[in-house]
């Protein structure tokens, strides 16, 4: 494997967010509501302080890509199909894209994160549980 000219987070950031369509809070909520899946990945510390998004599956970062592989051994019930619409919602809207960038990679064709992470959902004023 060769190996690339190393580039900056912010860099890496826009290019990979270049292979999404992007999606604000109501259209998110929009989506779910349609059967989107919408995974939380942010970690436990941050779920407790702030609060859910009802119906979203939480998933921590570092086991997305095998519960929501449809092929893998690991998958999680609702990782049905590589057409599954996923949304996938950080704190703040960066780590997710690095991660919807993942999920496509693994044949998730349609995956997607939130623009903002929770933090913009919540600030829209959508629904948060405890």
């Amino acid at each position: 494997m060769a190996v690339s000219e190393p580039i900056g987070i912010d860099e890496l950031l826009e290019q990979v967010r270049a292979e999404l369509d992007r999606i604000g809070p109501a259209q998110a909520f929009d989506e779910a509501a349609a059967g989107a899946l919408l995974v939380d990945i942010r970690y436990a510390a941050l779920r407790e302080r702030d609060g859910l998004i009802p119906g979203a599956l939480v998933v921590e970062r570092n086991e997305l890509e095998w519960r929501l592989d449809p092929l893998g051994s690991h998958r999680a019930p609702e990782a049905v199909g590589h057409d599954l619409r996923v949304v996938v919602v950080c704190n703040e809207g960066y780590a997710s894209s690095l991660a919807a960038v993942s999920l496509r990679r693994l044949g998730l064709y349609r995956a997607t994160d939130l623009i903002g992470g929770f933090q913009a959902w919540k600030a829209a004023g959508l629904p948060t549980e405890s």
